[in-house]
C-alpha cells in the first residue's frame, strides 16, 4: 500500500526554519516509501476565523481545498515553530476553518479523524520548539488525529542548516527521520 502523506510548514516566512524543515522532513517520509505532497500554507491564505463571516460568505475555498487535501491523503507531516511556548495562531486557524462544515454541511473533522501525524519544529533556541509540539500534540489528538509518539526539535536552527537546507547535526537529521519512518509505518498499520 501506499501511503500518501501531506506535508506543510506552520510559519509562511519565507526564510523560516521550519520551512527548511519540513522540506527535510518530507524527503525522510519519501525516502521511507511515502508520497508526499508538500504544500505552502501562503498558497491557502485564510481570515482569522469568526463564525458570523462564516454565518454569512460560508466556507473559504481555501479552506474547501486543504480538507479536499486532507481527503486524498492517510496523514499529515508537520512542522512547527514556537511562538511564546506555542504553536503559531496560523495553524490553529488554519484547522480550525478545516474542521468547519463543508457545502454538504458535513463537519470537516471527518477529513481530520483518523489521520495519522508526524510533528517537527526548529527554533533558534536550546529547546528547538518543544513547548509547541506539546501543544500540538494535544490539538492534534483532540482533532482526532493518531500522533506519532516520535518527534524532533531542532535547537539552535540558525545553525542547524547547510546553504542548501539540509540538515547539518547527524543527530538531528537521524530524528527527523525516525518520525518519518514511525509516520509511514503507523499510516501503513491504519490502512490495514
Amino acid at each position: 500500500m501506499t501511503v500518501r502523506l501531506l506535508a506543510f510548514s506552520a510559519s509562511t516566512r519565507i526564510a523560516s526554519f521550519n520551512r527548511k524543515l519540513i522540506a527535510v522532513g518530507a524527503q525522510a517520509a519519501r525516502d521511507a516509501g511515502a508520497e508526499v505532497t508538500l504544500i505552502d500554507l501562503l498558497d491557502y491564505e485564510l481570515p482569522l476565523y469568526n463564525g458570523d463571516l462564516e454565518a454569512r460568505d460560508g466556507l473559504p475555498d481555501a479552506a474547501a481545498r486543504l480538507q479536499q487535501q486532507f481527503a486524498a491523503h492517510h496523514g499529515l507531516l508537520l512542522a512547527t515553530p514556537e511562538y511564546n511556548g506555542m504553536f503559531p495562531p496560523l495553524l490553529k486557524n488554519t484547522l480550525d476553518w478545516v474542521s468547519r462544515a463543508d457545502a454538504s454541511g458535513q463537519s470537516g473533522l471527518r477529513f481530520l479523524e483518523g489521520k495519522v501525524a508526524g510533528l517537527l519544529s526548529a527554533s533558534p533556541g536550546a529547546l528547538g520548539g518543544l513547548r509547541s509540539l506539546i501543544a500540538s500534540r494535544q490539538y492534534l489528538s483532540n482533532l482526532g488525529f493518531l500522533v506519532t509518539p516520535q518527534q524532533q526539535a531542532v535547537g539552535g536552527a540558525h545553525q542547524a542548516f547547510d546553504e542548501g537546507g539540509a540538515l547539518t547535526d547527524t543527530r538531528s537529521q537521524a530524528g527527523v527521520e525516525k518520525v518519518a519512518h514511525a509516520l509511514v509505518r503507523l499510516a501503513r498499520q491504519t490502512q490495514e
